[in-house]
């Protein structure tokens, strides 16, 4: 049976979990990570070198990195759904899974950690600032990729939609002023709207 290490607080633990209840996989779900620890024994560290999560073992396949994971169990366990067979569609769904990571999630994370984790006394505002700001101006990105789309890579959820609205959910949630971005959130509406969010997406952010 899978099984994954992780915290469900985690935006990459998160994704995971996001794909595989939409794929319905049976698994076994280990704590690790934050208050849960694990991460530093010499156990875990053989799992994963980098002792983060999320990690899984799929019938002794070992893999980390949240995006990689995703697509692997797509990949095998989701042709047709979340792993388009077209190839031009798979790539557009893609695309959006590096962005999310390198782009949306990277912007965000300042504003995150200095909001959600850090006291408001020892707080960088200047850098939270410039993390709304960049994160603000990203979200207008994926309002623009949205309009007149049902997901990410068009019709049906895929890939692309898994990774995105992992960060959109921490970035509706911040404590922050937003842009309007109707089209983002009526797709944000449609995916919470489905089965696999719930007891994922639905916690408070810490």
């Amino acid at each position: 049976m899978l099984k994954i290490w992780g915290r469900l607080t985690s935006v990459n633990v998160q994704k995971v979990m996001l794909a595989v209840r939409e794929l319905a996989l049976p698994h076994t779900f280990i704590p690790a990570g934050g208050p849960f620890g694990v991460v530093d024994t010499p156990e875990f560290a053989k799992l994963n070198p980098n002792r983060t999560v999320p990690v899984i073992d799929d019938g002794g396949f070992v893999l980390w990195e949240s995006n990689a994971i995703v697509r692997y169990l797509a990949a095998r366990y989701g042709v047709g759904t979340l792993w388009p067979e077209d190839a031009c569609i798979r790539a557009d769904a893609d695309r959006w899974m590096d962005w999310q990571a390198t782009e949306w999630q990277g912007a965000m994370g300042p504003a995150f950690l200095g909001l959600i984790r850090t006291p408001e006394d020892k707080r960088d505002k200047a850098a939270i600032d410039t993390s709304i700001k960049r994160s603000n101006t990203r979200a207008l990105i994926l309002e623009q990729a949205l309009q007149g789309r049902e997901f990410i890579a068009g019709r049906h959820l895929t890939i692309g939609d898994i990774a995105l609205v992992s960060s959109a959910h921490r970035w509706l949630a911040l404590p922050i002023e937003r842009p309007d971005t109707p089209a983002l959130a009526a797709w944000y509406r449609r995916v919470m709207m489905r089965p696999a969010p719930q007891g994922v997406l639905t916690l408070p952010l810490e």
